[in-house]
């Protein structure tokens, strides 16, 4: 095992090299770090944080899997689309952006919030009938 951990930590050190080669032949390496740096901010001041409450509040609901499934899936959604919304001005290609991508995403958001819904009404109404059914096998032995 340590040998694959060497190895993935030495490979980790060549890509940082890269990475770090890459940042400093860019010709405004400055707007790069900054860049990063807001990243990093956005990420560990905004966005952990929010995910972090949410997942308290889902938990002990017998819902969260569900829940936190299609919260993924609409968060994974609005950040891949959330830099085409946000671009100011026109593409520079207008084939680039040729529909509507705020409409669109919201048709997707929805059929993620109906799909996650119509999900949870099959897992309750097949918990009602398991129950239904346990407590017709309950009463039968009874008798």
């Amino acid at each position: 095992m340590s040998v694959i951990r060497y190895a993935a930590g030495g490979l980790g050190l060549v890509m940082i090299g890269i990475g770090a080669w890459l940042v400093a032949s860019e010709p405004d390496p400055v707007d790069v770090l900054v860049w990063l740096a807001g990243a990093v901010v956005l990420h560990d001041g905004i966005i952990a944080p929010l995910v972090l409450a949410v997942g308290l509040l889902l938990v002990g609901r017998r819902a969260r899997g569900p829940l936190r499934g299609a919260l993924m899936v609409a968060g994974c959604l609005v950040f891949v689309t959330l830099p085409l919304l946000l671009r100011p001005g026109a593409p520079p290609n207008p084939s680039a952006l040729p529909l509507p991508y705020e409409r669109n995403l919201a048709i997707v958001l929805a059929a993620v919030a109906a799909l996650s819904g119509a999900l949870l009404l099959v897992r309750r109404r097949r918990a009602r009938a398991q129950r239904r059914t346990a407590d017709d096998r309950g009463t039968s032995s009874r008798k």
